[in-house]
């Protein structure tokens, strides 16, 4: 398989047939669900479209390999939060969750260097119990914010609102904004 050059701003187009088979258009090769995973890892840019109708299906190729992933026990993704994230669809938020995922996962990328100092640290598996413990406060928070009355298992029930001149979404909006704030000192303090 060819590498695709990074600064080049074209993404390689993958053709998806109807033998299941994925054809690099780049390389002039086929390619399995294992060598996107790869070009993903390396930051090679692509779209896959099906070759017969030219439809995108890049964002079910890519859930595919995340099954796969999850299939060969590369657990990644906890119960808790895949229970959570299938809540989701359907709700009136929906819509906002893709961007605040993106935005998590951002901030994760961008605290990467120092969350991999803490573990070189004497925290030692203590510091991904931690990690572990902020993503999902996190994401319950985001929960309940997009949620109203949703609970996360084993949670306390939230305290009622106060009454105030502004309307109810504003007031869960600025107590996410809270916890996330709280959730990144969290983070910080993992990398001194």
């Amino acid at each position: 398989m060819a590498e695709k050059d990074k600064s080049d701003n074209a993404s390689v187009i993958i053709k998806k047939y109807a033998n299941r088979r994925l054809y690099n258009t780049s390389s002039s090769s086929y390619i399995t669900l294992d060598n996107l995973a790869e070009m993903v890892r390396d930051g090679v840019d692509f779209q896959v479209v099906d070759a017969k109708s030219g439809n995108d299906i890049t964002h079910s190729i890519l859930t595919q390999i995340i099954m796969e992933e999850e299939a060969n026990g590369e657990h990644m993704l906890p119960v808790s939060f895949l229970r959570q994230l299938i809540g989701m669809y359907g709700n009136s938020m929906q819509a906002m969750m893709p961007s605040y995922l993106e935005a998590a996962m951002a901030n994760f990328q961008t605290n990467q260097a120092s969350l991999q100092e803490a573990f070189k640290s004497s925290m030692g598996g203590n510091a991904f119990a931690k990690m572990a413990e902020t993503n999902m406060a996190m994401f319950e928070a985001a929960t309940k914010a997009f949620m109203p009355g949703a609970q996360a298992a084993g949670s306390e029930a939230p305290a009622p609102s106060k009454p105030s001149g502004e309307p109810k979404g504003r007031e869960e909006i600025d107590a996410l904004r809270s916890q996330m704030a709280e959730m990144q000192r969290k983070l910080d303090s993992l990398g001194e």
